[in-house]
């Protein structure tokens, strides 16, 4: 049974993914119709397999849109997302695909610029910030990002290298199909995107983290308390300056958890000596929050 707390959460939960639904919705939007049409530049995923196609038909005596085609290529990822990640991911992946279909339709066309690198740009990273700010809010905008989710659960590669690998495709399409400059301009675009989506959504980035500390109970204590997170702990350390008997941590944090470990150490031993470097690749179990 859940409180009326609990309710009173999840209901502010369901309304921050709906604004940013919507919110990517609009940046990608922005980045279609204002830079990406206009400049010729095929974007990443399933949006820039819909390019692809939509311009092939485009002279064919049945025309089919860009934002059509962008739903219409989700349907089966949707039904991947409901079976492999989970029922309430994949409604609020739904909403984001529709209502970025709507305002794709709805959205003017506006030529700011022709010039393909520069739409390639601006392009890239509106559309980046929006996929990213929108994988850190726990919903999909659907296409690669299913793909790359349920892929990062088996390999534990990033979401914007596992992006980049799959747009290989999309852009050998786009160089058969339209010519290799215009293929370059959209590797381009496509590589910002997926570098603006590793520095935007952080929480799939592994950190090491080595704690040398005199009050190890508290600190594993505070961290647990924290953070679910298990800890390595090694005994019967001396620390060569003044020779005093320390005990050596060792954990795995995600990125989008430093701040709650600074939080604990500050609150357990503020005084502990702490480093922390970039994990490249895990192996054994690691926790991640279920995506429902």
């Amino acid at each position: 049974m859940f409180t009326d707390i609990d309710k009173m959460m999840r209901r502010h939960s369901n309304l921050s993914k709906l604004t940013m639904a919507f919110f990517y919705a609009i940046a990608v939007s922005i980045a279609l119709n204002f830079f990406w049409t206009p400049g010729k530049i095929y974007s990443s995923g399933i949006t820039g397999a819909a390019q692809v196609i939509a311009s092939i038909t485009e002279k064919s005596p049945i025309p089919i849109t860009t934002p059509i085609l962008y739903f219409g290529l989700n349907i089966p990822l949707f039904i991947l997302a409901w079976f492999k990640i989970g029922h309430h991911f994949t409604f609020f992946t739904f909403v984001a695909v529709l209502l970025s279909t709507i305002m794709m339709h709805l959205m003017p066309s506006i030529h700011i610029t022709f010039d393909p690198i520069v739409c390639a740009i601006f392009g890239g990273l509106i559309n980046g910030f929006g996929t990213g700010m929108a994988l850190k809010n726990d919903i999909s905008t659907g296409g690669l990002d299913i793909i790359g989710i349920v892929l990062r659960k088996k390999t534990g590669r990033s979401m914007g290298t596992i992006n980049i690998f799959f747009n290989l495709i999309i852009i050998a399409a786009a160089g058969f199909v339209f010519g290799w400059v215009h293929a370059l301009y959209s590797a381009i675009g496509i590589f910002i995107n997926g570098q603006v989506i590793d520095m935007v959504y952080t929480s799939h980035q592994k950190l090491q983290v080595m704690i040398v500390t005199n009050q190890p109970k508290l600190v594993v204590n505070e961290i647990q308390r924290s953070m679910r997170r298990g800890i390595t702990i090694v005994h019967d350390a001396e620390g060569a300056f003044k020779h005093e008997e320390k005990t050596i941590l060792f954990t795995i944090i995600s990125r989008y958890e430093m701040h709650d470990l600074e939080d604990a150490m500050r609150a357990s031993d503020p005084y502990a000596f702490v480093s922390i470097t970039e994990s490249f690749k895990i192996l054994g179990h690691f926790y991640e929050p279920k995506v429902e």
